[in-house]
């Protein structure tokens, strides 16, 4: 299994950024996304996940990104993406893509991810 996380880079505050996430080796869409971040010093962060429930893809956000931060899902291309909108410097973080074997659990803790991306640096300056 191969998680290629892509799209970071130096921004500036208010711009936005798209961050892919190229899975293989896996059923790309029997597998719940979840996004996290990480800075120096301190644990890994959920931002977001998307999940399959009840028929239909759900998603749940952490507090701290809801309105700027949104997950998108293309089977077809086996990619997860993260649409930062109106960044921040406190957003600045390396980016971790993570796959879940459990599709409707939609966790915000990372133990419960199987599979982990190799990251993408965002910085923000301000």
């Amino acid at each position: 299994v191969q998680l290629q996380a892509s799209g970071g880079g130096l921004v500036q505050a208010g711009d936005s950024l798209r961050l892919s996430c190229a899975a293989s080796g896996l059923t790309f869409s029997s597998y719940g996304w979840g996004w996290f971040r990480q800075t120096p010093g301190k644990e890994r962060e959920f931002v977001v996940a998307i999940g399959w429930r009840w028929n239909s893809d759900r998603t749940k956000y952490a507090d701290s990104v809801k309105g700027r931060f949104t997950i998108s899902r293309d089977d077809a291309k086996n990619t997860v993406y993260l649409q930062i909108d109106n960044l921040k410097p406190e957003d600045t973080a390396v980016y971790y893509c993570a796959a879940d074997r459990l599709s409707y659990r939609i966790g915000v803790d990372p133990e419960e991810y199987d599979y982990w991306g190799q990251g993408t640096q965002v910085t923000v300056s301000s």
